[in-house]
């Protein structure tokens, strides 16, 4: 079959690989209807992120009909559509049983890397490097799921593709950080970045109750949408000084929480980003954490700071002294999708929530290294993803 391949920082192939094949009783195979890009995949390919081999295959978020069903399988069946979350949990542990699956203990296969960069390991996600659990990605003609009865859902079939598709992993995650961080009736909520799981957050965030969302990027593009699918309000932070700007806007106390959207490779306009790039390339800090210390400093006494972006190792000028003094809550996770997946389906069903506008582009898998290379570039008018299909292009 056909294959989306990693092979070396910033290199994309798509290569003929062995079609996947079932090795445990509740696994089962899904052909591919569409998948999408994702901006911790740019994490992958700028080479940021440990234990990735040639030949790998990337991608995290599909949606797929099922071709196979191993003999443990038992809430699908040959032809169910599927969207798939992108960890993998195994229903069993402690962690999956109390609902916080992209914790699982039992999914990653080489627990080693998990333990030696943060102690434990963490649960395994598709088509996410070696310390990721080595498992197959999802740009590919078919994929391989593993305890499928516990990570994909069946789409309703009032749910188009590519509506579904981001349901995989995108939206959930950004549900999950208003949802964790508290966000409830009258709070100001603060998000740093508009591309797919920062405008989620920021609609996740109005639907919770908030009374005002306001959403920071640099991206006219982005900040355009925000404002339209989230409802939000919006800042340039290219245009204005962000923690001044959000005193005024909330009456000089600061937002009650601000949500991190960004990750690893986050951009800003000061001295502080040629800092924080020249230590990331010389490998003196894995990750450049601007958008986390803006959302500190900028967030009110007492608030709630929860820090959604991909990050994956250690960071300089941490401000933990503004923590301890303002008295801030910091919280992270990765996205604990089976929580949340069945919750949107229902939400995307009844029209409350609309994803369909994430997607910008659509390319035949053929294309998939170009579809990288639009999204990386934020070029000819693409925003948050382009969707790839193993079918041709509409």
């Amino acid at each position: 079959m056909k294959a989306l391949c990693w092979q070396g920082v910033n290199k994309l192939s798509v290569e003929n690989v062995p079609d996947p094949e079932l090795h445990n009783d509740q696994d089962m195979i899904v052909r591919l209807v569409a998948g999408t890009t994702c901006g911790s995949d740019l994490h992958l390919i700028g080479g940021y992120i440990p234990a990735m081999r040639a030949g790998d295959v990337i991608g995290h978020e599909f949606v797929g009909e099922v071709v196979e069903t191993g003999p443990g399988v038992r809430r699908h069946k040959v032809g169910d559509r599927v969207v798939v979350c992108s960890f993998v949990g195994c229903g069993r542990c402690w962690y999956c049983a109390n609902d916080l699956w992209s914790l699982c203990d039992n999914t990653n296969t080489n627990p080693g890397y998990g333990q030696a960069l943060f102690g434990y390991e963490t649960a395994g996600i598709f088509g996410y490097s070696h310390a990721m659990g080595g498992l197959r990605g999802s740009h590919a003609e078919y994929v391989r799921v593993p305890f499928a009865d516990y990570g994909a859902f069946r789409v309703p079939d009032g749910i188009d593709d590519v509506s579904a598709l981001f349901l995989s992993d995108s939206v959930p995650t950004g549900w999950m950080g208003a949802d964790l961080a508290g966000v409830g009736p009258g709070d100001v909520v603060a998000v740093w970045g508009c591309g797919a799981v920062g405008q989620m957050a920021a609609r996740a965030a109005s639907l919770l109750g908030a009374e005002r969302v306001i959403a920071i990027d640099r991206i006219p593009e982005r900040l355009a949408m925000a404002e339209r699918y989230a409802g939000c309000e919006t800042i340039d932070y290219t245009a204005t000084d962000v923690a001044a700007e959000l005193r005024e806007r909330t009456g000089g106390r600061g937002p009650d929480v601000c949500i991190e959207a960004v990750g690893m490779e986050a951009h800003s306009d000061g001295p502080m980003h040629l800092y924080d790039q020249a230590k990331q390339q010389l490998r003196m800090q894995t990750d450049r954490p601007t958008a986390v210390r803006q959302a500190i400093h900028a967030c009110r006494k007492a608030g709630t700071v929860f820090i959604l972006g991909v990050f994956a190792g250690a960071v300089d000028k941490f401000p933990l002294g503004a923590v301890i003094n303002k008295g801030l809550t910091v919280r992270g996770a990765q996205m604990h999708g089976q929580r949340y997946i069945p919750m949107l389906l229902e939400r995307l069903a009844s029209g409350e929530l609309r994803t369909a506008h994430l997607a910008t582009h659509t390319v035949p898998l053929d294309q998939a290294p170009k579809a990288y290379d639009l999204f990386k570039h934020k070029t000819d008018g693409c925003v948050p993803a382009p969707s790839t299909s193993s079918r041709s292009a509409p």
